[in-house]
């Protein structure tokens, strides 16, 4: 896992505009976003590609409660998550998720 001190972490931060475009794009609540910052196992890992100086950028694979496997793309503003993107976990990345933890 990424270097992310999740005990100063509090929260999410969704702004109005984003709070539904994962749904109506990708089929993917907020909620469910959330949910796989909470339960185990999780890879997080930083994305250089999409990072800026401004702003670093980590993508998530994980499971929600009702063992959805997503990918979520985020980033970390103040001491909240910020989700860019949440979407179904591609064939490929189940393999690298499942093969990291077995």
């Amino acid at each position: 896992m990424e270097d992310i001190d999740f005990s100063k972490i509090f929260g999410f931060d969704w702004d109005s505009g984003n709070i539904d475009k994962n749904w109506e794009k990708h089929g993917v609540m907020f909620w469910e976003s959330e949910e796989i910052f909470s339960n185990e196992p999780i890879l997080i890992q930083s994305d250089d590609k999409h990072s800026n100086p401004a702003e670093i950028r980590y993508y998530a694979l994980g499971m929600t409660n009702q063992e959805r496997l997503l990918f979520i793309s985020f980033t970390i503003r103040k001491d909240r998550i910020r989700i860019i993107s949440a979407r179904t976990m591609s064939r490929k990345e189940k393999n690298i998720y499942q093969k990291q933890y077995e």
